[in-house]
């Protein structure tokens, strides 16, 4: 081969070279894809709402009744500031009919409670008053002894002055032993008891009055 082809072929291997370079050059490179982002995790739901406690219902105020009781504890001893068995039964069953609740009431919360003592019309006034309010006294102690609060019990002396009715027919010209069996009711002690106790049938309320019809216009 020539000296000029040698130089053609050698020119033409440069030219190739040069366009191989520049096409490397012109193609950009290409980077690789990203990672997908991460899916975000779903939020948690809210947790429900606590149901609201029903309030509870208002206790109605209880309604009270107020208690006012008497007995008379009559025959005691001519005389004498002395209980008789019947008296003590008789007080007896009276408190307890007062501690126990019944059908329309509970237990009564005593207030006070008044004890006098009275006597007979034998004798003069100085002596019976003494007797009397030894006989209050009597029943007093024996209140006590029950459970009343002394605190509440307030007692005294009327000696003959409040006889009971029936004894004014009761003549003084009767024989001694007679008259004095006459008068028993007289030698007695008044026992009277204020309380206040829960009423369990209260009234129920009053229901609204209805509303009247309008009157017509005259025509």
């Amino acid at each position: 081969m020539n000296s000029a082809l040698r130089k053609i072929y050698t020119f033409a291997g440069v030219l190739a070279a040069i366009s191989l370079l520049a096409a490397c050059e012109t193609v950009p490179e290409q980077k690789p894809a990203p990672a997908p982002a991460p899916k975000a995790a779903p939020a948690p739901k809210p947790a429900p709402k606590p149901e609201p406690k029903p309030e509870p219902a208002k206790k109605a105020k209880p309604e009270f009744l107020n208690i006012e009781q008497k007995i008379e504890l009559q025959g005691m001893p001519f005389a004498k500031a002395e209980m008789t068995a019947d008296n003590k039964a008789d007080l007896d069953k009276f408190m307890g009919a007062l501690r126990k609740g019944s059908k329309v009431r509970e237990a009564v919360n005593i207030s006070a409670v008044v004890v006098t003592g009275h006597t007979d019309r034998i004798g003069s006034l100085k002596y019976n008053m003494g007797l009397s309010e030894r006989r209050a006294v009597v029943v007093k102690d024996y209140l006590v002894s029950m459970g009343v609060d002394q605190k509440v019990i307030f007692w005294e002396g009327k000696a003959f002055k409040q006889p009971i009715p029936v004894t004014k027919f009761c003549d003084n010209k009767m024989k001694r032993k007679q008259l004095i069996e006459c008068l028993a009711p007289n030698r007695r002690v008044t026992v009277e008891i204020v309380g206040r106790a829960i009423n369990l049938k209260p009234k129920p309320a009053a229901k609204p009055a209805a509303k009247k019809p309008a009157a017509k216009p005259a025509r």
